[in-house]
């Protein structure tokens, strides 16, 4: 087997494909799984793309192949059908890595934890979400350390803060906040008044699971970290950071806002994605800050890009920067 072979579920989102870019540029051999490819496979740009789908545990097990890592950076878009499909799609990678001998990359949440381990999050805090994907969460990585504790599978769960980044458009800064294709007029801050955030930089995200696999065979058989990305200690940081990435490249700097949690309450009943983001309010309603002691023990530093620079390349990829005259 191949040591730097790995194959990428959800290659196209913004973690799968930034793990993509960083992988390709450090030699490993890459396949990634792609419903509606049209061709069982074809090579584009060093990675070798298959046709098939996350639920099928035929096409996880042939595409794992041969390979030594899985990362699994696949969720159901727009917060939706995750009781159908979240816990299936991680049996299916499971399967695969167990019939392998591989190891499982998982980009982890903050929805593990419920308030009752607020405001530090470390590793070992307790999970006892009391949200339904939260509860989810939990399961599936439950069933990740009683695969890893059986000793055919090793896992790493990298924990981070809301991620944004180059490209991706399946997040709060996307979504909520700005909006893609145009420079911002308003940036709408989600948090109550005074509550930190924490936010993580898809990059830096990617590099730090890249270093972990990397050096897998000196962690524990379920690895776990959090990292400590941005944090923004009364909820208006970030948005201050975005209105002078503005300010820099010739626009007027953008106001904050609040974002309309009203207008999510009044249309939730109607829409599924907007039902599942109220159920999600309370991580903008309290402080919850994870720690990256751990991580720092095992890599000395965890990567890390600055704020504006990476708000800078982020707002360029999405179009909300104004054009160089």
């Amino acid at each position: 087997m191949d040591r730097k072979s790995v194959l990428i579920l959800g290659a196209s989102g913004g973690i799968g494909g930034e793990m993509v870019r960083q992988l390709v540029a450090r030699g490993w051999t890459i396949r990634a799984l792609k419903r509606g490819l049209g061709v069982a496979n074809r090579m584009a740009d060093g990675v070798e793309w298959i046709e098939g789908d996350a639920m099928n545990a035929l096409d996880v097990g042939r595409a794992s192949e041969g390979c030594s890592a899985i990362v699994h950076a696949v969720n159901p878009p727009g917060y939706r059908g995750w009781s159908q499909l979240v816990l299936p799609m991680i049996d299916n990678t499971i399967a695969a890595a167990a019939s392998q001998g591989a190891t499982i990359v998982l980009p982890g949440t903050v929805y593990n934890f419920g308030p009752d381990a607020f405001p530090a999050l470390r590793e070992d805090s307790l999970q006892r979400p009391l949200t339904r994907k939260g509860k989810i969460r939990v399961e599936l990585e439950t069933r990740l350390r009683k695969a890893s504790e059986r000793g055919n599978v090793r896992t790493i769960v990298v924990r981070a803060g809301d991620f944004f980044g180059p490209n991706a458009r399946n997040n709060w800064l996307s979504q909520g906040m700005i909006r893609p294709g145009e420079v911002p007029a308003e940036v709408k801050l989600p948090g109550s008044p005074g509550i930190g955030h924490q936010y993580a930089y898809l990059p830096d995200v990617a590099a730090t699971m890249i270093a972990l696999l990397e050096m897998r065979d000196k962690l524990p058989r379920f690895a776990s970290y959090h990292m400590a990305g941005y944090w923004d200690h009364d909820g208006t940081e970030f948005g201050r950071a975005i209105q002078s990435v503005i300010e820099s490249h010739g626009a007027k700097p953008p106001k904050l806002k609040a974002f309309p949690w009203w207008l999510v309450r009044l249309a939730a009943p109607f829409n599924e994605t907007l039902r599942e983001m109220l159920e999600m309010r309370y991580l903008w309603q309290r402080t919850v800050r994870m720690e990256n002691q751990r991580l720092r023990n095992v890599l000395g530093a965890e990567p890390h890009t600055p704020l504006e620079t990476a708000l800078a390349c982020t707002l360029g990829s999405l179009g909300c920067l104004p054009a160089r005259s």
